[in-house]
């Protein structure tokens, strides 16, 4: 709620209460922030000086302090103190922390379906209290309904009418706000708990459209349309249309009476929170993004490793890397990983443990062969034919070079060999 500073014409001590705030003003007077001396704060009405003069309206608002001390219930603000004999008779009531209605939806928006109705549950059940006690609000609006931590609140019983008070206006004078008023109040006939029950329809109209379903427009097309025309509920959730349409009916007695509809209405608040409506099934749970590729793998495999007695899925080949990269690659001295090898758990240097037991896809523990490389074998086969021909051509080499010696006289070899290895004879 919005707060201004006291102006000079203003008041500084009312009563017991000293003022320190200006809340508003409306038609009857204006409303202030107000302290007593224990520091309990109150919104306090102080009434116009010419309505002051007026010994009927006095009359009437006697009546309706009488009747606003016998509500009970916690979705009202409570009635503190008020002097009707003062020069400008005031009333000070129950200070409620919180913006309006009017002022949440006209910063933020529309009201989703399950906030309009469970608000509009907590007003009906307050209204059950208000007309429990024989009084009518004849002015529920949205910037009479105050959202305070503990709940809405309704507010502002100025214009209200207690059961046995003459309505004190005259007829074709609507009392209140246009746009809110009910057909019967246009038309200036008897007011009725249901009077208040079409002025609740209209509030949570306004609350899932951030408009009033009679439009907009000067008080005299606005009351006409009240009376002559049909209410516009285009924006309104379709779980809260049918009842807000019978809300706003014409004749009272096609209304829902209070307690009809505070069960209702609890009934579609507790259903929206769940996340349902008329015969809609819940909204199906997101699951979490799962990567893909090689990380697709790995996340599979954390999950089921989270499970006890569990065995790691096998991970696919990656399409966009070569089956070479793939195979199994012998191990190199001293323990060197491969190049290109990947390592798919742990961090960088942390200490590993061996996996045990078999595995999908022909993997098997510590101590079990792996098959060899088709790539390594060839140059080992290669390494090999090429040592096998040079080692054929040494020795071929050998044998020729020593054919000629032996033609030409030269010492055979086998006494050569006995003589090098043998002792000199002289």
């Amino acid at each position: 709620m919005t707060m201004m500073r006291l102006r000079r014409e203003d008041p500084r001590v009312v009563g017991s209460f000293r003022l320190h705030r200006r809340l508003g003003a409306g038609g009857m007077g204006v409303v202030y922030l107000g302290s007593d001396r224990r520091g309990q704060r109150v919104a306090l009405k102080v009434i116009r000086p010419d309505l002051a003069e007026d010994q009927e309206f006095r009359s009437r608002f006697a009546r309706e302090v009488s009747a606003a001390r016998r509500i009970r219930g916690g979705c009202t603000a409570r009635l503190v103190a008020a002097d009707l004999e003062a020069d400008r008779p005031w009333f000070a009531t129950q200070y409620v922390p919180g913006p309006s209605l009017h002022d949440k939806v006209n910063e933020e928006g529309p009201l989703s379906a399950a906030q309009t109705a469970s608000i509009g549950a907590a007003l009906a059940e307050g209204l059950l209290a208000v007309h429990d006690a024989g009084v009518v609000h004849r002015d529920l609006k949205p910037s009479n309904i105050l959202l305070s931590p503990k709940g809405p609140r309704i507010i502002d019983f100025g214009i209200a009418w207690a059961t046995g008070a003459s309505t004190l206006t005259h007829v074709g004078t609507a009392v209140g706000s246009p746009g809110f008023l009910a057909p019967e109040q246009v038309r200036g006939a008897a007011v009725t708990p249901a009077t208040d029950v079409f002025a609740l329809g209209a509030t949570l109209a306004y609350a899932s459209t951030a408009d009033s379903p009679f439009g907009q427009g000067s008080s005299e097309v606005m009351l006409y349309r009240v009376v002559h025309e049909e209410p516009q509920l285009m924006g309104v959730p379709d779980a809260l249309a049918p009842l807000v349409h019978a809300c706003l009916a014409k004749d009272p007695e096609d209304r829902p009476s209070t307690l009809q509809l505070s069960l209702r209405l609890k009934e579609i608040a507790a259903r929206e929170a769940q996340g349902l409506s008329d015969g809609r099934p819940p909204a199906p749970r997101r699951e979490p993004e799962r990567p893909s590729g090689q990380r697709a793998a790995e996340y599979a495999e954390q999950r089921t490793l989270r499970r006890p007695g569990s065995t790691p899925p096998p991970r696919p080949q990656s399409p966009s890397r070569p089956a070479e990269a793939n195979r199994p690659q012998a191990p190199r001295p001293g323990g060197a990983r491969p190049s290109g090898a990947r390592r798919t758990g742990g961090t960088s240097g942390a200490a590993r443990t061996p996996r045990t037991g078999s595995r999908p896809g022909g993997r098997t523990g510590p101590g079990a062969r792996r098959p060899a490389d088709p790539r390594l074998l060839r140059q080992r086969l290669i390494v090999f034919v090429v040592v096998t021909l040079l080692v054929a051509l040494g020795i071929a080499a050998a044998q020729g070079c020593q054919g000629p010696a032996n033609s030409k006289g030269a010492v055979p070899p086998v006494p050569a060999v006995a003589n090098v290895s043998g002792p000199s004879t002289g």
